[in-house]
């Protein structure tokens, strides 16, 4: 029988749990949102310039040109460029890479430092991408970005956090 309730335990023997939004858990979920935050606003943000003229004419001149040729052929294939495939993929093949030296890492030396690693990395990718004159600077400014979150993804547990979120959330409603 289709239903949605599921039957009530005899004796009610729960035990009903009184909790308090301490500092710790509300730190805790905003450094939960901050880290997904973290992983997609790269995907939306690195296909929203990839479609920008400017950022086109500057980075990579020939995809612009071709898009300017082919306004109204096929969507088929705009893209068609590898160094634009590098600047795109390079952030993902960091992190990968980036995670498997976070590991030893956070053996060696602990969870916090290794937090600060990526911090450090993510800053100097973000200064790098904000700075970029060329290619070249883009694309390592994107490789730091990488090993910042591989090494970011290594060390925090996001599943804690989400767990601390979650309860946030039920708690305040």
């Amino acid at each position: 029988m289709a239903g949605g309730r599921l039957p009530a335990v005899a004796g009610g023997g729960g035990v009903e749990f009184k909790a308090k939004i301490t500092p710790i858990v509300m730190i805790s979920c905003i450094m939960a949102a901050t880290g997904g935050l973290m992983f997609g606003y790269d995907i939306g943000v690195s296909g929203g310039v990839t479609s920008m003229d400017d950022f086109l004419k500057k980075f990579f001149p020939a995809v612009y040109w071709r898009i300017q040729e082919e306004e109204s052929k096929s969507n088929y294939c705009k893209y068609d460029n590898q160094e634009l495939q590098l600047f795109t993929s390079s952030l993902y093949l960091a992190g990968l890479t980036a995670t498997f030296f976070a590991s030893y890492t956070t053996r060696r030396l602990g969870r916090r430092l290794t937090m600060l690693i990526a911090g450090i990395f993510f800053v100097m990718g973000v200064i790098l991408n904000a700075a970029a004159q060329d290619l070249a600077m883009l694309i390592i400014g994107r490789i730091l970005l990488g090993c910042g979150v591989g090494f970011a993804n290594q060390v925090i547990n996001f599943n804690k956090y989400y767990f601390y979120l979650m309860i946030f959330f039920v708690l305040k409603s």
